[in-house]
Formats: C-alpha cells, sequence, structure tokens
C-alpha cells in the first residue's frame, strides 16, 4: 500500500478537525482505511486519543498501530439531530462506543452501518468498515459477519 502524505492528509482532512503531529498518523490512516491507535513500544499498552506520551507509563516510544477494528458495542445512541449536513438524522443516525478486542478498555467511537436500529445491542459483535463522509473514508462499524 502506497502511504498517503502528510499534504494530502491536510488536504483532505478539513475543519473543523484539528491536525497536529501527534493525530496526524491517525487521520493518515483514514485515508489509508486503516485504523490506527497510539501505542507504547515501552509497555505495549494502546491508547487512545493520540498523544506524544504514553497514558499509562509515560514513555515517549509511541507509536501509531494498525489495530484489527473488531470487537463489541460498549454504548450506544442514536441521534436525530445533529451538525453534520452528509448525515440524515431525520431517520436516526446510530453512534456507537466500540470496545476493540486488541486491548481490554481500549475504545473507538463510529456509526453503526448495515442494522436496523432496533437490533444495536451493548456486547453485539461488531467489525470493522469504512464509509465515505464528505470525501474522506471513516471507520464505522457493522455486525460481525458470520
Amino acid at each position: 500500500m502506497t502511504s498517503v502524505s502528510d499534504s494530502e492528509v491536510f488536504a483532505r482532512i478539513k475543519p473543523p478537525v484539528y491536525i497536529d503531529q501527534d493525530n496526524l498518523a491517525f487521520y493518515r490512516g483514514f485515508l489509508e482505511r486503516r485504523l490506527m491507535i497510539n501505542r507504547c513500544a515501552n509497555c505495549e499498552r494502546y491508547y487512545q486519543p493520540p498523544y506524544p506520551v504514553c497514558f499509562f507509563c509515560q514513555s515517549e516510544d509511541v507509536h501509531a498501530t494498525e489495530v484489527s477494528g473488531n470487537g463489541e458495542v460498549f454504548t450506544f445512541t442514536i441521534l436525530h439531530t445533529g451538525p453534520n449536513p452528509a448525515v440524515d438524522y431525520a431517520n436516526g443516525h446510530p453512534v456507537a462506543v466500540i470496545e476493540l478486542e486488541d486491548q481490554v478498555g481500549l475504545r473507538a467511537s463510529g456509526t453503526i452501518v448495515n442494522c436496523a436500529h432496533e437490533e444495536i445491542r451493548i456486547g453485539m459483535p461488531v467489525e470493522l468498515t469504512w464509509i465515505e463522509r464528505n470525501g474522506v473514508p471513516i471507520p464505522a462499524w457493522q455486525p460481525l459477519s458470520g
């Protein structure tokens, strides 16, 4: 896979998203359709949000590392109003926090797709997928296939 350049990340990820050296790899991952989470080389723990120092051991030896994106719904809500004109809030927009299988307590958030709202459940196994929003891939989750 060809790596996306810094300038392409800045050109495609638009405000109000603030991009800096700490989260650049996270957003580059969006354009490459890879979920990148900081991982400490010292204690080997993942942590969110991107930050230059490990939350657990304060090491500065941290690197954005691809995670599977698979996990289970930790909590969710259905939004009926919101600021993004690219989202259809009239029919409800599910937003969930997913506990990723890569590490207990590691969570990411996004929308749930390919699932009726009434079928979303806490503990439901999900897998990472990608959707386009304003011309940019963003992570989303769908019920685990099979």
